[in-house]
């Protein structure tokens, strides 16, 4: 018998793609970590600006503190009752204001005095020529 045939007995098939998926999944994260740890942590947020910064530094720590979760589950700990929990949740509301101020920098911002430019030339205004000679009858008048 061979070893694969040895690791099919020890789970039901059933979970056969759940666990391929997973291990896919911890082959990216181990390839994304191996490529942040190329490069010294202080050479990395020289080159960010401090949002960018805030965002390494959150998406860090809500991994560490996911993989914690994870551990904690595989250690027949119920995570929902840990103060990891807790943690996770202030996590994301940093993650959220941080995603606020980028969605501001975003949005369009208003020109007043185009936009006031813009208005004045697109309203009619009538003058002593136009008032006496118009080529369009108002509504509700009969043209004489």
């Amino acid at each position: 018998m061979s070893e694969d045939d040895n690791n099919m007995e020890d789970y039901p098939t059933e979970i056969h793609d759940y666990l391929a998926a997973f291990e896919k999944s911890l082959g990216s994260v181990d390839e994304m970590l191996k490529t942040m740890m190329s490069v010294s942590r202080s050479e990395l947020l020289q080159k960010l600006d401090p949002l960018e910064q805030a965002k390494l530094d959150l998406v860090s720590v809500y991994t560490l503190n996911s993989m914690f979760w994870v551990y904690l589950a595989t250690q027949g700990i119920n995570p929902k009752e840990h103060p990891v929990k807790q943690e996770l949740e202030r996590i994301r509301t940093y993650m959220n204001k941080v995603k606020e101020i980028t969605d501001k920098k975003k949005a369009s911002k208003l020109d007043k005095g185009a936009a006031s430019r813009f208005v004045k030339n697109a309203l009619w205004e009538p003058n002593a020529e136009n008032e006496h000679t118009s080529k369009t009858p108002a509504k509700g008048k009969k043209r004489q």
